[in-house]
């Protein structure tokens, strides 16, 4: 029997637990879900989560030391919309973040952004296509939908490595 397993949530230490759970339900529309004091680690925690069937998709974790730099190379977030990324990318810079890009990954349409401390956020949407990564074009939000797909489509099938992601998946992962 093959094991399957599915990453849930993440937690990372921070600073300032109330800023920054304030920044990721704001941002995110994240829901405060819980919040107490760790038994094994004997800090704050603030358990976050956009869905009722999770209890928790981030913990925060106070104790971080004032001027220790972040170890987070990134945290994830999918959406379903080229818009979500437009509403997400407004929200950011108006609670706080720095350093946003836009990056066309031709799997993926992302943004990246630091948070209140400086941990790097990735917003992303799935294509449908597939092409070997790491690969990464500018991404302007302001262009039209259609116009950000065309393009990205294009890359793609430009890229020798190509393929349908369901193509892709398939060779890769085989039928499950």
């Amino acid at each position: 029997m093959t094991i399957e397993p599915q990453l849930a949530h993440v937690g990372i230490y921070v600073r300032d637990i109330e800023a920054m759970t304030r920044f990721y339900t704001q941002v995110f529309s994240l829901q405060l879900t819980d919040k107490g004091v760790g038994r094994n680690f004997k800090v704050p925690l603030h358990f976050l989560s956009a869905t009722a069937d999770q209890h928790h998709q981030l913990v925060l974790a106070g104790g971080r030391a004032e001027g220790t730099p972040s170890t987070i190379m990134q945290l994830s977030f999918k959406v379903q919309a080229i818009d979500d990324l437009r509403r997400v990318h407004a929200l950011a810079l108006a609670n706080g973040a720095t350093q946003m890009r836009g990056m066309n990954h031709g799997n993926a349409l992302s943004i990246y952004f630091a948070d209140l401390e400086d941990n790097t956020v990735e917003v992303y949407l799935d294509t449908p296509w597939y092409v070997p990564q790491p690969h990464g074009d500018p991404l302007d939000l302001g262009r039209t939908d259609a116009d950000i797909w065309a393009e990205t489509e294009a890359i793609c099938r430009a890229d020798p490595g190509f393929a349908p992601v369901a193509d892709w998946a398939a060779a890769r992962f085989g039928a499950r």
